[in-house]
């Protein structure tokens, strides 16, 4: 299998199908540092990031939505003094896609390389 990190993003249709009980668990175990939650029935990723300024904060936050914007997958990035709160899902299905385990993948390889992180 391909490292989840050097994956791309493909196409979603609203009628892609969501993950799987079965993919779930494995997909999670790729990143595991990834909690669930679910909003308005919407299954969702989600992790904060701490760093040690706005700064920093804002420049991995930029980091991210390059990213995205290249893969054609947006997350939802809330950015605060010191810490970056990215959450995943697919906005198409109303739920989780290999797409957005595919980019938390890349989320935390954009975030071993960050200035300033905590």
């Amino acid at each position: 299998m391909t490292s989840l990190d050097q994956a791309h993003c493909e196409a979603c249709q609203a009628d892609a199908p969501k993950v799987s009980d079965a993919e779930l668990s494995e997909l999670l175990r790729h990143i595991p540092d990834w909690n669930i939650e679910v909003r308005d029935g919407v299954m969702q990723l989600e992790k904060p990031y701490l760093f040690k300024n706005f700064k920093h904060a804002l420049a991995f936050t930029n980091a991210v939505g390059a990213s995205a914007e290249a893969e054609g997958h947006h997350p939802g990035l809330l950015t605060e003094w010191g810490k970056v709160t990215v959450t995943w899902w697919t906005h198409s299905i109303k739920g989780l896609h290999r797409n957005d385990f595919i980019m938390a993948a890349r989320t935390n390889q954009i975030a071993a390389g960050a200035e300033g992180r905590k």
